[in-house]
């Protein structure tokens, strides 16, 4: 990268609360989040010049769209910014960063505002897994089903079964990795969760079928929140770094980056690997794009990971590209505990998107907060020991929009 652009910190909310039934709208969470971030960095509003929002479903869920707007009502002093909407499906957030990225990269900006903000669990759970099936192919893809979701990341778990005998047991592993990291996360929304013995096994009572290899603890969660991150030109890092009597060395950077999109149509990813040994060749690529950019060569010289567990086969899908292993060979990260805090590569400690929630337009941006509080030592239970470069891999769809960024100091 050319020029550096760093991170000042930021905030997330916490992902248990309900906002319909707490009485919150979306434009309350998007001001109570950017409020928020500005209180936790103690940055003054007249000096952030740029605002970036990500969301997927707002229009649908609350039918509230425009939300760059929102921006001028958090303070006076940001009536006038410039503000934009990105939207991605899930690696919405994490088009926001990059866009705000671009724009103090050249010069156009020196402070940024980047919020992702989602409600979805104010409709039944019918709707609101309908209102995500833009994501894929809307008139073309998995048609018969109200669960597209569910649909798509079974045929992803048939594709594995049929390449390389994947059992399922490991798929389970990784959701009760990620739920049981959750409980140390205090923005998680599962982290008071309880499950009885047999909840992560193929049963029927406690463990109940969604559709084809998906079963309830396989995946994600409709999650309401929000979070927000502060982007700095590197003369603007030094001025905060002064101000606050801090050593700029301490501040993280964003390392390198990575950005490839596939066609939309699954089974045309699909094909595309033919004759491959992995399953998805840009995803593969993204990794070694994103590693390059940071300067480094090898996915070992990343200290954790923030990867996008929409369901488990996605988080093993992530890693099956990531070089570590052979393709199809994760479970033996998995069975030698490798993915674990205390392991060799930990992935998701903060729970993920299984374990601390997912409100779809939120969680690219939460991916590198995380790596931004991993990165300060300010982790708190879930700190990784000795971590200087955090790697975060965002997807939208069937792995259609991909994104990372290495975030160290």
């Amino acid at each position: 990268m050319n020029s550096r652009v760093y991170i000042l910190g930021g905030s997330q909310s916490d992902f248990a609360v309900n906002a319909d039934r707490n009485g919150q709208t979306i434009t309350d969470l998007f001001i109570d989040s950017v409020q928020s971030a500005l209180q936790s960095t103690k940055l003054d509003p007249n000096d952030i010049q740029v605002g970036h929002a990500a969301n997927f479903v707002s229009a649908l869920s609350s039918g509230q769209a425009h939300l760059g707007g929102f921006f001028g009502h958090v303070d006076p002093a940001m009536e006038n910014i410039p503000a934009s909407s990105h939207e991605a499906a899930c690696a919405s957030g994490s088009m926001a960063l990059l866009a705000a990225m671009a724009d103090i990269e050249s010069g156009r900006y020196d402070l940024a505002c980047v919020t992702g903000v989602e409600i979805m669990r104010n409709l039944p759970g019918s709707q609101a897994a309908e209102n995500l099936r833009g994501a894929a192919w809307a008139d073309q893809e998995w048609q018969n089903t109200p669960y597209v979701w569910p649909a798509a990341f079974s045929d992803m778990i048939d594709e594995y079964q049929q390449r390389y005998q994947l059992e399922k047991v490991y798929l389970s592993a990784i959701s009760k990795k990620n739920f049981d990291s959750a409980k140390t996360n205090p923005n998680a929304q599962t982290r008071n969760w309880q499950f009885e013995p047999g909840a992560f096994e193929q049963n029927d009572d406690l463990n109940p079928s969604v559709i084809g290899n998906i079963r309830r603890q396989d995946c994600g969660q409709m999650t309401d929140g929000a979070a927000t991150l502060f982007l700095a030109s590197e003369s603007r890092a030094k001025e905060y770094a002064n101000t606050h009597k801090i050593s700029l060395d301490k501040l993280p950077y964003i390392k390198g980056w990575g950005h490839i999109n596939a066609p939309m149509n699954f089974q045309q990813k699909r094909r595309s690997s033919n004759q491959q040994q992995c399953l998805f060749p840009h995803v593969e690529h993204l990794f070694k794009q994103t590693l390059s950019r940071a300067g480094l060569t090898r996915i070992n010289e990343i200290d954790g990971l923030e990867v996008h567990d929409c369901f488990n086969i996605t988080e093993y899908m992530i890693l099956d590209h990531s070089g570590l292993y052979s393709p199809g060979e994760v479970w033996r990260g998995i069975e030698s505990g490798d993915f674990l805090k205390s392991g060799k590569l930990p992935v998701n400690t903060s729970g993920g998107l299984i374990g601390a929630g997912h409100p779809v337009g939120v969680t690219g941006i939460r991916m590198a907060l995380d790596c931004f509080k991993q990165v300060t030592d300010n982790a708190g239970d879930y700190q990784i020991e000795n971590a200087n470069n955090l790697m975060t891999f965002n997807l939208g769809g069937s792995a259609t929009t991909c994104a990372s960024f290495i975030i160290g100091t």
